[in-house]
């Protein structure tokens, strides 16, 4: 069980620096440009990534690499940017909030894994926790926003289900990078058809790109990927919901937006559905299951007492 919790940390990298990618593309990278924003953000990662692991597809894993190049970093990234640009940052991370459970309902079609009542009671509660944290009836919503963050959100599950089914025996850094290749070189001919020429860039869109292109995305996605390795897919998703808390307490630390006591209940709810999604919560549960089968054994053994024989 400790072995498996280790990867818990591991795993919680990638929506902790995904929590400041709608922040910094709102705030940073140019409008406007959803497709050079997906590839300026793609094809570096997947380049750096090479740099630790040179190896190359062989087999299904050169389809297998553009199906999920688009699911997880061409598509996605390119929705995930636009989504960003039109809707607040209160809306878009309600919406991707429900990944946990379409991850869980995938993996249960394509990988056989039951959701657990632990794991969808914690989706529930996450949920609710982040539309507590985010939600206060005041925010503009665009049409065209909501239906690329949905499609987003099914696209990025659907893809990380395949990439748990399809990542046996190739490295991480391998399925990364070439996920992130595939996607990158997929946007770019769609970019130049679309957005013409690629937008000029000022330093503080340098500095933005700098940051989801090596934190939010090389390092984030490798992550992501090792714990899906290591970890069920609905306990993956449960500690994606890290990323809206992420997005809250850096709009709290940074911008000096004051937490409302709505927003504290809504990070609690948020922490809860997560904790209930992870390994130690099955190991106090299979605990309490032991200590009580151990009571309930010994109950039946122990023969009636003077009490109990007399009313007979």
């Amino acid at each position: 069980m400790e072995a498996t919790f280790r990867w818990v940390p591991v795993t919680a990298i990638a929506p902790v620096a995904w929590g400041a990618t709608y922040f910094v593309t709102h705030r940073f990278l140019p409008a406007d440009y959803p497709l050079y924003g997906g590839a300026i953000r793609a094809l570096p990662a997947g380049l750096l990534l090479i740099l630790v692991r040179r190896a190359v597809p062989h087999g299904s894993w050169w389809w297998r690499s553009l199906v999920l190049g688009t699911l997880n970093v061409g598509a996605f990234f390119a929705l995930i940017y636009l989504a960003a640009q039109a809707l607040p940052t209160s809306i878009a991370s309600t919406i991707m909030a429900t990944a946990p459970v379409a991850m869980m309902l995938i993996a249960w079609a394509a990988l056989s894994e039951r959701p657990r009542a632990a794991h969808l009671t914690g989706a529930g509660i996450g949920i609710g926790g982040v539309c507590l944290m985010l939600l206060d009836g005041t925010a503009a919503v665009s049409l065209s926003g909501v239906l690329a963050s949905v499609a987003a959100m099914a696209m990025s599950a659907l893809g990380y289900v395949l990439a748990k089914k399809w990542s046996a025996g190739i490295d991480v850094f391998s399925l990364t990078s070439w996920q992130l290749i595939a996607g990158g070189v997929l946007l770019l001919p769609v970019a130049a058809v679309v957005e013409g020429p690629p937008p000029t860039l000022d330093r503080p869109a340098i500095l933005g790109f700098g940051y989801v292109t090596i934190v939010a995305t090389a390092l984030a996605f490798a992550a992501w990927f090792t714990g899906l390795r290591h970890l069920s897919a609905g306990t993956v998703g449960l500690i994606g919901l890290l990323n809206p808390i992420t997005g809250v307490l850096l709009g709290a630390v940074i911008a000096g937006e004051r937490l409302t006591p709505q927003q504290v209940c809504g990070v609690v709810l948020v922490f809860v559905g997560i904790l209930l999604g992870q390994p130690v919560a099955d190991r106090l549960v299979t605990r309490l299951r032991t200590v009580r089968a151990k009571r309930d054994a010994r109950d039946r053994r122990t023969p009636p007492g003077p009490a109990a024989a007399e009313s007979a």
